[in-house]
């Protein structure tokens, strides 16, 4: 299993980077061509709405994305480093008309509908460390190298 670990500062400028990464990885793991604009934008909503968590939420720690390759599968998970579950009632539909900002839980609710649209495996669980969206694609069998 390999593992590519970005971090960046959790600035709206450094999510195409994030984007470009991840579809550079999915692509030598051999996730389906077809699949990697659906990859890009997925990991680019997820980094938005952790760089926007971070915003409204006055964290300084950096944005984690981990990028991992198995035998069958490539998974992404973007961490953001709000503990508590900030925005994770968002992904239950639940707890929006009282929540502070509630501009910010809207378009956090849609970054994830996005998410979910694009990617059929997504799971966002949230823990005292921060969220983490995790999102995987299946992998072509790799080739044999004679």
């Amino acid at each position: 299993m390999a593992t590519v670990e970005l971090r960046f500062s959790a600035l709206p400028e450094h999510v195409r980077t994030a984007r470009l990464v991840a579809a550079a990885v999915a692509r030598r793991a051999g996730v389906d061509e077809a699949v990697l604009d659906e990859v890009r934008l997925a990991v680019g909503e997820a980094c938005s709405r952790a760089v926007g968590l971070h915003a409204s939420n006055d964290i300084a720690a950096p944005v984690r994305v981990l990028l991992i390759e198995d035998e069958k599968s490539f998974s992404i998970e973007v961490g953001d480093g709000v503990p508590g579950g900030a925005g994770t009632d968002a992904a239950a539909g639940a707890g929006l008309e009282g929540a502070e900002g509630g501009d910010a839980e809207g378009e956090d609710e849609m970054g994830l509908a996005v998410i979910s649209g694009l990617v059929d495996d997504v799971e966002v669980t949230s823990g005292e460390n921060g969220g983490v969206i995790r999102m995987s694609w299946p992998t072509a069998a790799a080739p044999a190298v004679p």
